[in-house]
């Protein structure tokens, strides 16, 4: 059944659900868009183009929008500080939500919301995109064969040039304290986890910002991770490098198993397997590449209809609000880490906001 939903939010991004995300699943009779909410009216314009909304289907005012029109779920893709305000205004109106990550811009305030959803008996997921693109979906498949047995270590390298005023496309990213964790690592220490197959025990992390980066915050990060299964994960981040090594969509990944490895490379994957050697070397490179999986639908595209799924009876998403209080809790243990200069225990880091 087609699911109506209330879009909020055509910034930078926000244009891009519009586009490509929504506009995919309208097309194939996924969703209908009844409303969409910006406070900024050229930025509406846009969004009621793109959508081809009538004018009176557009507002700058949520409440307004909520109250008129009667949707089954809301997508939020507004800054990280405003989406606890939509988030109650959805829960006032009996709304499910899908929201971009992070859950909130603090820890308490993910967590606060994580119980307001529960409370009220709604649904929400997190749109944590990256981990579900088609190269990182495809890495994850071959770890969970079991092929390459159990894993050791992840490490996950994101190197983007963006050092420049606007080059991350939002001012807010240019003029918040810690960009790198809340709107980089946050995907990436996300698939990290999710690689590593458990949940994050400790967490140390080091982050700055270099005197080129047209940034009030830092852009540049180095953090280091155990978790509950013994395994061990490492990322290098930094959105101020010289040359863009490993962007957005391009990242490097490293998955050390104990009978084998899996490199993620600018959306290549190879594997290599041990042999029966006393020791063995191997060349990056001269692995086996591993075909990409292939299906209609990926990042929040595939992720709206999951959602959609979801509200119909299907599987509960794998990234419902209260399991991705853990995703949060990655982020915002490592900002305390780089402001104490301690190792940060994760699971009393989060009972502690609790």
């Amino acid at each position: 059944m087609t699911k109506r939903l209330i879009h909020v939010g055509v910034g930078t991004f926000g244009r891009r659900w519009c586009s490509e995300f929504l506009a995919a699943n309208i097309a194939d009779g996924t969703v209908e868009v009844v409303a969409v909410v910006d406070v900024d009216e050229t930025a509406l314009e846009l969004g009621r183009r793109l959508l081809g909304l009538p004018e009176n289907r557009c507002y700058t005012d949520p409440q307004k929008a909520f109250a008129e029109n009667a949707a089954d779920f809301c997508t939020i893709v507004v800054p990280p500080n405003y989406h606890e305000g939509i988030v109650d205004i959805a829960i006032a109106h009996g709304v499910d939500i899908l929201c971009e990550k992070p859950i909130a811009d603090t820890m308490e305030g993910s967590v606060r919301v994580a119980r307001k959803v529960k409370a009220a008996g709604r649904k929400m997921a997190v749109t944590m995109s990256h981990r579900f693109d088609q190269d990182k979906t495809t890495l994850r498949s071959v770890i969970r064969s079991g092929r390459l047995g159990k894993v050791n270590m992840v490490s996950c390298r994101y190197m983007a040039d963006m050092r420049k005023h606007m080059a991350w496309g939002a001012l807010f990213r240019h003029t918040m304290e810690d960009p790198l964790m809340i709107e980089g690592a946050v995907h990436h220490l996300d698939f990290v986890a999710d690689f590593a197959g458990a949940r994050c025990q400790t967490l140390y992390a080091s982050t700055w910002k270099p005197s080129w980066a047209e940034y009030a915050g830092d852009t540049d990060g180095i953090v280091m991770m155990t978790f509950e299964n013994g395994a061990r994960g490492i990322y290098e981040g930094s959105s101020s490098a010289a040359v863009g090594m490993n962007d957005w969509y391009h990242e490097y990944v490293r998955v050390e198993c104990e009978e084998g490895t899996a490199i993620l490379s600018n959306r290549e994957i190879q594997v290599f397997q041990r042999q029966e050697l006393k020791r063995q070397r191997s060349r990056e490179g001269e692995g086996q590449k591993i075909q990409l999986i292939t299906q209609p639908k990926w990042l929040n595209t595939w992720l709206i209809e999951r959602f959609c799924n979801w509200l119909d009876g299907g599987p509960e998403m794998e990234t419902h609000v209260e399991a991705n209080v853990q995703a949060s809790a990655l982020i915002f243990s490592a900002i305390e880490s780089q402001r104490t200069g301690n190792v940060v225990n994760v699971p009393e880091f989060i009972e502690r906001h609790s």
